[in-house]
């Protein structure tokens, strides 16, 4: 009995005299808003204009004034413009040079209050940098991976701009697959600072095309909405190419604007998950979600 109480007496003692683990230090959040955040659109030039006309007359709002620019640190031109809608912004690039690596695949600029802290808390999230902080003319960019292959751009500007906030905040749609939902979803989380919303293990497959149940998993932060849509990869056309989905009042009138704006729909119209949703493909190949009723 001795022997146990002792055993005992002096565990307790190595418990309370052995350093606490050093719990993880919180990061800083970066967000400016869900208005800064824009969908990076690839066209080719010659359907640049088609492009901006169609989409803004889909969803209204304003263009910039287009230009044309060196947006990469190695030598290039591209028109460039972007459009303000309240249904979420999209910077256009139209390159009259091949485009240089690793632009053209990522989906999403997110702008941040300041580069360089960003950048490292990205990094201690588990992104990686596909190519390090440059310059562009208003300020300076950076492009990352994050787990499973989802590139990302962010960047900053010199002089701070204001945009008015949307009227319904765009989700950026992730696809992906068991081998790195996890992964990403806790990556994208500690540096966003993101909300899970909701986890549905038995979302309806046909919310990409499948017949089987997906998982979904939603997400809220500062650089607004993002949905991982979970599944064994095995998409059919032209799922999977969506990176993002617009939210409206009225799908139908939307619907409407748009194929008269030459928009076609690839998908109709239906009711899945909570939502009536459609695909469409814009002028220049550019395809997106649009929904009405949004399951948040």
């Amino acid at each position: 009995m001795k022997l146990r109480l002792s055993l005992a007496l002096a565990a307790a003692l190595l418990t309370a005299s052995a350093p606490l683990a050093a719990k993880p230090v919180p990061m800083a959040d970066y967000a400016v808003g869900p208005q800064y955040d824009t969908t990076h659109v690839y066209v080719p030039q010659e359907q640049f204009d088609a492009f901006v006309t169609a989409f803004q007359a889909t969803f209204g709002g304003t263009t910039s004034k287009q230009g044309e620019f060196q947006v990469t640190p190695t030598p290039s031109l591209t028109k460039s413009q972007l459009v303000l809608t309240p249904a979420g912004t999209v910077s256009v690039f139209g390159f009259k040079t091949p485009i240089p690596y690793p632009f053209g695949a990522e989906r999403t600029g997110y702008l941040v209050t300041d580069m360089d802290a960003a950048v490292q808390a990205a990094r201690a999230a588990g992104a990686t940098r596909l190519i390090e902080t440059f310059p562009d003319p208003i300020g300076r960019d950076v492009v990352v991976q994050w787990p499973g292959g989802v590139n990302m751009q962010l960047y900053w500007h010199t002089a701070t701009p204001h945009y008015a906030p949307l009227a319904t905040v765009p989700e950026n749609r992730v696809y992906l697959t068991a081998d790195a939902a996890d992964a990403f979803i806790a990556a994208w989380t500690r540096f966003a600072h993101g909300h899970v919303v909701s986890d549905d293990k038995t979302a309806p497959g046909a919310e990409a095309g499948l017949p089987a149940p997906i998982r979904r998993v939603m997400i809220d932060s500062g650089y607004g909405k993002l949905t991982v849509l979970v599944s064994n990869g095995q998409l059919p056309w032209p799922w999977g190419r969506d990176m993002t989905g617009y939210a409206v009042p009225d799908l139908a009138a939307t619907l409407a604007k748009a194929t008269a704006a030459g928009v076609e729909t690839l998908v109709p119209a239906r009711e899945v998950g909570g939502r009536r949703a459609a695909l469409v493909r814009f002028p220049g190949g550019y395809i997106a979600e649009i929904h009405q009723n949004a399951m948040r």
